[in-house]
């Protein structure tokens, strides 16, 4: 064999080495990101924003948000509720539209760990002439596949238009007293751990000068884990 036939050889041999590298390559990515959606699909439901039914509350000190796992009751896109969120196993577990894993003290001791403050300036006797005192307190709801997070006032419903505003009535004894689970009302309250100042208690069950449904054209269906994100408000 002369020296030009062997010099043809062996280009064409390192033409197919760096094909195969090629080929290679291009496979090990398919690969990965095959692998990244598998892990995708087997993520569990409940599994959102960082907590789950195994962690259902976090707390980010930096970030200055406190993360509740929850879970969407369907019964409120058409029935009226003073209940945003309630801890599940509490008296009032049913009756939000949104149906938390975390109970009220441990919410109450989230919300001083990121530096709220309570105003614990409602009774049982006080509560229909007085709104709801302590720092205003934002809450946001996402879940897998929504792509953002939505505000309260986008997921819950005023039939007045009024805008929720939230704040940290405090009443940790009381709610552990009388063991409602009642994370956020809708109305000014004494037991809820922040409630809507907007409000004074008796607003939606006594005088129903106002009406709180889940907006079913926002949230997703009947059953399916949310996480609600709390924050002071700027």
């Amino acid at each position: 064999m002369n020296f030009r036939k062997k010099a043809i050889i062996a280009a064409v041999l390192c033409m197919s080495m760096i094909g195969a590298v090629g080929c290679s390559s291009k496979n090990s990515g398919g690969d990965s990101a095959g692998s990244q959606k598998q892990e995708e699909k087997a993520k569990a439901p409940d599994e959102v924003a960082g907590v789950s039914l195994k962690n259902p509350i976090k707390v980010d000190k930096e970030a200055g948000t406190i993360t509740v796992l929850s879970q969407v009751n369907g019964k409120y896109f058409t029935e009226v509720t003073r209940h945003a969120s309630v801890f599940k196993d509490g008296s009032n577990g049913a009756k939000s539209v949104l149906t938390a894993y975390a109970n009220p003290e441990q919410f109450y001791n989230a919300l001083i760990e990121i530096g709220a403050k309570p105003g614990n300036n409602m009774t049982p006797d006080n509560a229909t002439t007085t709104k709801v005192e302590g720092t205003a307190i934002n809450l946001k709801v996402t879940w897998n596949g929504a792509g953002k997070e939505y505000d309260v006032n986008e997921v819950i419903k005023d039939s007045n238009g009024k805008k929720i505003a939230f704040k940290f009535g405090g009443n940790l004894d009381r709610a552990k007293a009388k063991n409602t689970g009642c994370l956020s009302c809708l109305d000014s309250c004494p037991v809820g751990i922040i409630s809507n100042s907007t409000y004074t208690y008796g607003s939606v069950e006594k005088t129903k000068e106002v009406k709180f449904t889940g907006n079913q054209d926002i949230l997703p269906k009947d059953g399916t884990y949310v996480a609600t994100i709390y924050s002071i408000a700027k």
